[in-house]
This record gives structure tokens, C-alpha cells and sequence, in this order.
């Protein structure tokens, strides 16, 4: 592969995550990410800090989840607010274009316990940051740190079933299933 073409990051990105496989996360160095892209050590440095971030380096998902909250209609209940971040994340996040990715991103981080663990601390942050973008709409802050977690927990399992290797539905719709199924639980207890 030629180091002039475009889309360096996302070259890295797969090359990571093909070597991730094929070695494990442990036996795969910056070095060998950056061969297999076809780029320069030097190149890797420019687009992650280190072979962690190839996995949990951009926060779009965060950045679309509240920049959507905070878009919703006024007088939509906290739950409807974050459908609606939930929804952009389909269209912008988890599209059927990045669904490979992220079946292979999956699979390395279940692998690993160091990275299940970068993966919870990103879940915590991102139930935080929801929170936050509910409470600013007005909303009381323990129904917005409720809603921020069932949401979270209603985004967690959707990411897992839409990155499953046998799953063939969209997005958008295992979520909204996966949202009715959170409410009719919450409304069960």
C-alpha cells in the first residue's frame, strides 16, 4: 500500500486490528501497525498516542449522543431526548459501513481485560456526559442520572447486538427494540 494514500487513520485502524487478531494485543507493536498500513511509525503518532487510542481514541459517539440531546424538541420527555441522540448515532456512529469494524473492535476488547476495563471507564463517562446534557435541558438531576443510565445500559446492549457476527438488522431498529424493551422493564419494576 502506498504511504500517499488517503485515510491514513482508518487504514491504522484496520491494520490494528487485523494484527490484534492474528497476535493478540500484547504481541502487536505501534511498529508493526504501522507497517502492515503500509505508513511510518511517525504516521501512527500523528493520528493516536498510542496502540490503546486505535480502539478508544475518537469520541464522536459521545459528542453526537449530546450535541442530539441537546437538539430535541422542547417538552420531549428525557427518555424521547436521548431516542433522538440514539438515532443520530445510527446515522452518523454506527453505520453499516463501520459494522465490521466494529465486530473486530468487539472481539479484541472482550479478549483483553485491561481493555474491558478502558471500555467501562468509557461507559462511565459517557453516562456522565448524558446526565449532564439532560439535566441542562432542565430536567431534575436524579431523573436525568436515571435516564442517563438506563440509556447507557439501553446503548450497550444495542451496540452488542448490532456488532454481533449474526446479526443482519439495522441499527436504528435494534436500538429502538432495545429502548421499548428498557422502558417496558422500568415500567415492570
Amino acid at each position: 500500500m502506498a504511504r500517499w494514500e488517503p485515510n491514513a487513520s482508518q487504514r491504522l485502524a484496520d491494520a490494528a486490528l487485523e494484527l490484534f487478531a492474528e497476535r493478540g494485543y500484547d504481541n502487536t507493536t505501534v511498529l508493526d501497525i504501522a507497517q502492515r498500513a503500509g505508513l511510518g511509525k511517525s504516521t501512527f503518532f500523528r493520528h493516536f498516542q498510542n496502540k490503546r487510542e486505535v480502539l478508544f481514541g475518537e469520541d464522536a459517539l459521545t459528542e453526537q449522543l449530546v450535541t442530539a440531546i441537546a437538539a430535541a424538541p422542547t417538552g420531549a420527555t428525557p427518555l424521547e431526548t436521548v431516542a433522538r441522540g440514539i438515532d443520530a448515532l445510527g446515522q452518523n456512529v454506527f453505520t453499516p459501513a463501520h459494522r465490521a469494524f466494529s465486530i473486530r473492535r468487539r472481539a479484541v476488547i472482550e479478549a483483553h481485560p485491561d481493555l474491558q476495563e478502558r471500555e467501562a471507564l468509557k461507559g462511565i463517562s459517557l453516562t456522565a456526559s448524558v446526565a449532564q446534557a439532560i439535566a441542562r435541558r432542565g430536567i431534575p438531576v436524579l431523573t436525568a442520572r436515571v435516564t442517563a443510565e438506563l440509556s447507557t445500559l439501553a446503548l450497550k446492549v444495542t451496540y452488542e447486538r448490532w456488532s454481533d457476527v449474526d446479526n443482519t438488522d439495522e441499527y436504528r431498529d435494534i436500538a429502538r427494540q432495545t429502548l421499548s424493551e428498557v422502558q417496558a422493564a422500568v415500567s415492570a419494576v
